[in-house]
């Protein structure tokens, strides 16, 4: 059985960092049609977790219900007509990266979040498409979006519903609306990016490094999620005994753990997302005396802040990541307590 994710599983953290329109912009200004020998080659069928949909024309009028499909179809040039807001009350569900890349272009209409889709105002939109990538539509729901528009929605061979790469969200994307090729580069520019982040910060290489946050206690994300693997893309390890806490069956997205299991937050940089210095977990004189506290290896982000929101990772978010997250992580790994660790 295929799991739904609550929020938490969805605002699994680290980077993501918004490329700039001139990294990202595709060959046109957002919502003009396709250039070169983009947009052709239709009809395409794209399968997913309720089989196979077919796409006879270039969509003009696209609708997403996944939280962070438009990100890749604004870096690809394409304006959404509607979208699904995702959390933090952002106009138009729109934020930093997405604005900026958006440019002039008319912003889309919000029809709904991650809890309920308007269906009526998904069909007023008179969508040609609609995608769900990043998302939990389940079966009835599919059957109803299916009746408005040809529907594509999460892949099935990820254990969870927000199991989809960024990259295979960004590529099928492209796909879907006649421009791959682009969606391709894209990918391989961002890539370059992160490995170029990697290069440039040697003490991140084989670094054990852990996304925490306080939920029922304290709640950590492990590395097949969208933040465990950009950990991973930027040479940090998640400890393989806390990767062995992790039941896929149950919870692909992380596990829980006890006061008493605080010691496995003692890694050589620890993200915390909605955690307060000095309170919680963070006030826990069992957490206290790790080295983590100790020496200063911690990062604290806010999931309603700029580089919370850029952790949901996406083609257009990464670089705001590794522009401003992944210094903050450097400094935090270093171990010199008298090194400071920039805020958000």
């Amino acid at each position: 059985m295929r799991r739904r994710l609550s929020r938490l599983g969805m605002v699994a953290l680290l980077p993501a960092i918004a490329l700039a329109a001139s990294g990202c912009g595709g060959e046109g200004a957002p919502g003009e049609p396709a250039a070169g020998g983009e947009g052709a080659g239709f009809p395409v069928e794209i399968e997913h977790a309720y089989g196979t949909t077919r796409i006879e024309a270039s969509p003009e009028r696209v609708v997403t219900v996944g939280l962070t499909d438009h990100d890749a179809l604004i870096a690809l040039g394409v304006v959404p007509v509607g979208v699904t807001d995702w959390y933090g009350e952002r106009e138009n569900a729109l934020w930093p990266w997405a604005r900026e890349a958006l440019g002039g272009a008319e912003p889309p209409e919000v029809v709904g979040d991650a809890r309920e889709l308007n269906l009526e105002r998904i069909a007023a939109l008179r969508p040609d498409l609609i995608l769900g990538l990043y998302a939990a539509v389940d079966a009835e729901q599919y059957g109803r979006l299916s009746r408005i528009a040809p529907t594509v929605v999460q892949p099935a061979d990820h254990p969870d519903d927000y199991g989809i790469p960024w990259q295979e969200l960004t590529i099928t994307a492209g796909r879907a609306v006649g421009r791959e090729e682009r969606a391709r580069e894209l990918v391989a520019e961002v890539e370059a990016r992160i490995a170029r982040a990697r290069a440039e910060h040697p003490e991140l290489d084989g670094a054990s490094g852990l996304i925490a946050t306080v939920y029922q206690g304290i709640y950590v994300y492990g590395p097949d999620v969208a933040n465990g693997r950009l950990l991973r893309a930027l040479g940090i390890r998640i400890p393989d005994e806390v990767d062995r806490l992790i039941d896929r069956g149950a919870d692909p997205t992380g596990t829980r753990l006890s006061l008493e299991r605080a010691d496995l937050l003692d890694v050589d940089v620890l993200v915390w997302l909605d955690a307060t210095r000095g309170e919680g977990p963070l006030a826990n004189p069992l957490y206290r005396r790790l080295d983590v506290h100790r020496e200063g290896r911690e990062v604290l982000l806010d999931s309603g802040g700029r580089l919370g929101g850029a952790s949901f990772v996406s083609v257009l978010s990464i670089p705001y990541l590794l522009d401003e997250l992944v210094p903050m992580l450097a400094a935090a790994a270093d171990g010199d307590p008298a090194t400071p660790v920039p805020a958000e």
